[in-house]
């Protein structure tokens, strides 16, 4: 078993999107040519990360959204790989289909395969979506913002290329057919990126399935930095690529942390009683207010519109005001507001 040194705090300040234009402004020029898109592919990693944990105890606050480090401490859970594998897929992702678009231009489709025998009945052949160009500058790109030389900057990088890896495990291959009357004798073939919902649901499992990486503190204390890089490669040789490592146990999402950005889960909106809901959606009251020590409190709000509106010669609108009541669930202290029962709560969700 190993072990590793762990800070007493964690610091999280510059968002994920304020790191990579300042590595715009600061790195080499030929970083601009694909500023754009940078920023839009971390925008849709932010984006996406919200989504995925929108009926979790932590739902990817804004403060979490960051890849650099205050007073050289940085957090390292199993949230963080998240961020981390998300942020660098969506940078690649994005890269891959402005590549495609033609938006690039010094890029294109890949069409190193094209005319070759793909299969029984199929060649490859059409527009296959680059994702080698958009995992090589994403890389460029997400890779330069990890400046450590520690453990953790070793599991940043390991997530990040976890992120890109899954790009290209949910790329799909579409065909056309040829033949007479469409016969479908022979199949022209070529590999697109699935939509990006898609790698968000891919990921959301494998931080689900994340493996909590342990490192010999005694080792990396008494050797040297050769030493030091040695038992983090033995550690390291036993992972696969594509999954997610971390270094710290979450902490207490249920209560509001200021210092790490977190306001807890009280005033929470949670899901009770509807219909077309997912079972983890429907479940949310009982993880988000419950098992943190809250009550379901149901608040009802009045809304006011405009209604049966109706044209009249020449030429006036006249409408009607309806209203209509709107009912929400959320977490909210217990009657005296302390003291009370709380459940266990399964995990950091």
């Amino acid at each position: 078993m190993f072990y590793i040194f762990a800070p007493t705090q964690c610091f999280i300040e510059v968002h994920l999107t304020v790191a990579i234009n300042n590595l715009l402004m600061t790195g080499p020029k030929a970083f601009l040519t694909y500023a754009s898109s940078v920023q839009a592919g971390a925008q849709s990693g932010i984006q996406e990360c919200k989504h995925q944990f929108s009926w979790d105890r932590w739902n990817c606050p804004d403060s979490a959204l960051q890849l650099s480090t205050h007073k050289g401490f940085r957090s390292a859970t199993r949230e963080t790989s998240f961020v981390h594998a998300i942020s660098a897929a969506g940078v690649m992702y994005t890269l891959t289909r402005n590549c495609s678009l033609g938006d690039l231009d010094d890029c294109g489709c890949d069409s190193s395969r094209n005319g070759k025998l793909g299969g029984r009945g199929w060649l490859w052949g059409g527009c296959s979506d680059n994702v080698e160009f958009g995992e090589r500058i994403s890389k460029q790109y997400v890779d330069a913002l990890e400046t450590g030389q520690d453990s953790r900057a070793a599991v940043n990088l390991h997530n990040n290329e976890a992120g890109r890896l899954a790009v290209k495990a949910s790329m799909k291959r579409i065909c056309r057919c040829h033949g007479m009357s469409e016969s479908c004798a022979m199949q022209t073939c070529w590999m697109q990126l699935s939509d990006f919902r898609e790698i968000g649901n891919y990921l959301k499992v494998k931080h689900d399935q994340a493996r909590k990486l342990e490192l010999d503190k005694r080792r990396m204390r008494a050797g040297n930095s050769a030493d030091n890089r040695l038992a983090m490669a033995d550690t390291f040789s036993s992972i696969a690529r594509t999954e997610l490592i971390y270094l710290e146990d979450s902490p207490d999402y249920c209560t509001k942390n200021l210092s790490l950005g977190f306001s807890g889960t009280e005033g929470r909106e949670c899901v009770q009683h509807e219909e077309s809901v997912t079972q983890w959606e429907r479940r949310s009251c009982r993880r988000l207010c419950h098992e943190c020590g809250f009550r379901v409190e149901e608040r009802r709000t009045e809304v006011v519109s405009s209604c049966n509106c109706k044209f009249h010669w020449c030429c006036t609108v006249q409408c009607e005001n309806c209203s209509q009541v709107t009912a929400k669930h959320v977490c909210a202290r217990r009657q005296g507001g302390h003291g009370h029962h709380r459940r266990r709560p399964r995990g950091p969700k």
